[in-house]
């Protein structure tokens, strides 16, 4: 019997036999849309993730700053700060949002070699602007600065900047997450990493948000045998993940009868499109995510 498990819009999940009695209660939690996913539809999105999980889809996406650390000498914590940096700042324009996650790599790399060095170093309080003025959309360049020192303190152990990447050693968000998953496993990996930056107003907020970027990182991190997709996270399982929900994944999956057209953007139509995609992908229904960015633009 299939398993089914099941997140909570507070974090809290659990995983049980896909009997009637579990059926009840996930229709409870996330309301069903009862359209039958065919064997057509199964072929035609399998058939575009494998047209666009390929390593051109980085070229306009922000999956790009994945591999702007990429030579040895460079640590695991650069690999991930920098990919993180990148999915907070991940909303409206390409056009506007990828030079802006250029200039800080840019300006961290010049001023002390790698991202992850710039943060610990706390070299971002004098190299990086302060004041109301808006850096990107809504947030200004104080909230970068808070931003920026809750990233330090994460990689930096509250202060020991030979663990982040200033001496080469290991200490990563990677790591740091792992710790904090393995204390309560019942909690999604998500809600732990927004829950990790009380006072940055860049990281969402919200059980109830569908909040896109993080899960977007988390795909980054945890999918693995992918050319887009780094995989670093063995540790997380890609069944667990959920799709990144914005305005042209909903489109496109209600246009496909996948969900209702007037499902909101929040953390339960999140659930429930998840739970629709892997039907098609099993074990990976994050996969889903290049599908759906295929329909959007052939």
């Amino acid at each position: 019997m299939q398993n089914l498990r099941i997140f909570f819009a507070g974090g809290m999940s659990l995983s049980a036999p896909l009997s009637s009695s579990s059926f009840i209660i996930y229709k409870f939690l996330v309301p069903l849309y009862n359209k039958a996913m065919t064997e057509e539809l199964k072929k035609t999105l399998q058939e575009l993730a494998d047209k666009y999980e390929v390593a051109s889809f980085c070229d306009q996406d922000p999956s790009q700053f994945l591999r702007w650390y990429s030579e040895p000498e460079f640590v695991r914590g650069d690999v991930e700060a920098a990919s993180f940096l990148a999915a907070m700042l991940a909303f409206g324009s390409r056009k506007q949002f990828i030079p802006k996650i250029r200039s800080v790599l840019e300006k961290a790399d010049s001023s002390c070699g790698s991202f992850s060095r710039w943060l610990c170093s706390r070299a971002f309080e004098k190299d990086f602007p302060h004041g109301s003025e808006k850096f990107y959309r809504f947030y200004s360049y104080d909230d970068m600065q808070s931003f920026f020192g809750e990233m330090a303190d994460i990689l930096s152990g509250q202060g020991d900047a030979r663990k982040c990447g200033l001496n080469m050693g290991t200490t990563s968000f990677g790591e740091y997450f792992h710790k904090k998953w393995k204390a309560d496993e019942r909690l999604h990996l998500a809600d732990i990493i927004s829950q990790s930056f009380p006072k940055s107003k860049i990281v969402p907020k919200g059980s109830s948000s569908a909040n896109k970027r993080i899960h977007m990182f988390l795909r980054w991190m945890v999918r693995r045998n992918s050319p887009v997709d780094l995989g670093l996270w063995t540790w997380y399982s890609p069944a667990n993940l959920l799709i990144p929900l914005d305005v042209h994944v909903m489109q496109e999956a209600a246009r496909l009868d996948l969900l209702p057209s007037n499902a909101p953007a929040s953390h339960r139509t999140a659930l429930l499109l998840t739970e629709e995609l892997a039907q098609v992908f099993p074990g990976d229904p994050c996969r889903a995510d290049f599908s759906l960015f295929g329909l959007g633009v052939s």
